[in-house]
Parts: structure tokens; C-alpha cells; sequence
């Protein structure tokens, strides 16, 4: 299947991305089709040829949640945007500690019947 997706290029801590379609399986780095556009991180800047992306979208091609936000918001394409990012664990949250003294089962002992 074709995807439409990120292919990260740019220096260390200033990355530049490709906009690149390719199989899906195949390494992003490697060969792709074609190079559809290009999207700055830092100035937000998307540059796309809109025509290239509406024809392989025709063509069943599928896109990375990324890469749908981006065509949505530079109205290429229209729809809902789609969550992109993983829930993970909040790390802020306070962390319960259980202190071995309170968790120890107390034990009663039976009243002995007279």
C-alpha cells in the first residue's frame, strides 16, 4: 500500500522533513516514488504540490495521521483531523508510596471463651 508520509532530513537538532510517498513496508530513507513537498517544523512553512497529492489520493494512496492534520489545515484536502500523537503514562502525576509499617496486616487475636 501507498502512504503519503514524513521522511525526516536537516541537520542534528534542526530537523527539516520531506513529504515523500513510498510503500508502506519500505525504508523511508531509501527510495521513494516521489517527492511530494517539503514542511519546516520550526517557521510551520508547508510547501506541497497540491496537484501531485490530489492525484495519489485519487489513486487509493493512504497518509500518515501527520501529514492528514497538515493537508487539513492548508485546506487541500478537507475532513477531520485525526489524533496523531500515543496517550503515555501523565509523568507529573504524584507517585503513591506505600510504606511497609501501614501496609502490614494487623492481626487480632481470638477472644478466648471462658
Amino acid at each position: 500500500m501507498l502512504t503519503i508520509r514524513l521522511s525526516r532530513i536537516g541537520k542534528k537538532n534542526k530537523p527539516l522533513y520531506r513529504l515523500v510517498i513510498s510503500e508502506k513496508k519500505k525504508d523511508l530513507y531509501g527510495d521513494s516514488l516521489e517527492i511530494l513537498g517539503s514542511y519546516n517544523p520550526h517557521s510551520k512553512e508547508l510547501k506541497i504540490n497540491a496537484e501531485k497529492t490530489k492525484y495519489w489520493l485519487s489513486k487509493g494512496a493512504g497518509m500518515s495521521a501527520t501529514i492528514n492534520n497538515l493537508l487539513i489545515e492548508k485546506k487541500i484536502i478537507e475532513g477531520k483531523r485525526v489524533k496523531a500523537s500515543k496517550d503515555r503514562k501523565d509523568k507529573t502525576a504524584p507517585v503513591e508510596t506505600k510504606p511497609a509499617a501501614a501496609e502490614a496486616p494487623k492481626t487480632e487475636t481470638p477472644a478466648v471463651k471462658a
